[in-house]
């Protein structure tokens, strides 16, 4: 781990990363989305959820897609499917303590919305613990892992690659982080679209627990 302690900037994604439970908070999201789209297209559920999901697998996100094909106002999506019950998530106080007491520039970096992430960290008790939220907005809609998202971000934090550790569930969007310069963790998952790639050289680390890696990283810099 040696490679990690001259890193300045921490970027973490946030459904599957700050959080696991990626089944309770986006099996919520994604019926939010069959349901949308099933009202705005006209369809039933069942075809609903077919674009849904090839537009997904096509364009990155089911948003790219339905921009491209049906004109769908982007706003409007993204308020109706993050519109969704989080009263489940606990505090997590042992991450807090982790965010807390690295002293690094930490960042989301997120296919979502900022609003989406609010929520997510306020539930978790650690939304004052990062610098800055990089969202679809922000990437003019283009979805990790375009280049042209990427880009966009670092040019928002005015950050180094060279100087940065990418934390991602979804270990194809690494790739742009690896060519750019930062160094790459996946957290292991067994989500389909989650490990896709898993096995490519542009992921520096595999981990299996976010807190315990940031611990390792705290301690390495303050050795």
């Amino acid at each position: 781990m040696k490679n990690l302690a001259n890193i300045k900037n921490i970027l973490f994604d946030c459904d599957g990363v700050l959080y696991q439970d990626l089944e309770a908070v986006f099996g919520q999201v994604s019926k939010k989305m069959t349901e949308y789209i099933s009202k705005k297209l006209n369809i039933d559920l069942i075809k609903a959820k077919e674009l849904q999901t090839n537009y997904f697998h096509k364009y990155n996100t089911s948003l790219n897609g339905l921009m491209i094909h049906h004109d769908i106002p982007p706003r409007e999506f993204l308020d109706y499917v993050h519109d969704i019950d989080l009263s489940f998530l606990e505090k997590d106080k042992t991450l807090r303590y982790e965010l807390e007491n690295i002293k690094l520039n930490k960042y989301v970096f997120t296919n979502g919305s900022k609003e989406h992430v609010k929520n997510i960290t306020t539930h978790l008790g650690i939304d004052d613990q990062f610098d800055g939220v990089f969202d679809i907005v922000d990437a003019e809609y283009h979805p990790k892992p375009e280049a042209i998202t990427f880009d966009l971000m670092v040019q928002k934090f005015k950050i180094d690659p060279n100087e940065t550790l990418y934390i991602e569930d979804i270990a194809k969007n690494l790739s742009i982080g690896k060519e750019r310069g930062t160094i790459t963790a996946w957290l292991i998952n067994d989500e389909y679209w989650g490990k896709k790639e898993s096995e490519k050289d542009y992921i520096d680390y595999k981990i299996e627990n976010l807190s315990l890696f940031l611990k390792e990283i705290r301690l390495l810099k303050s050795s």
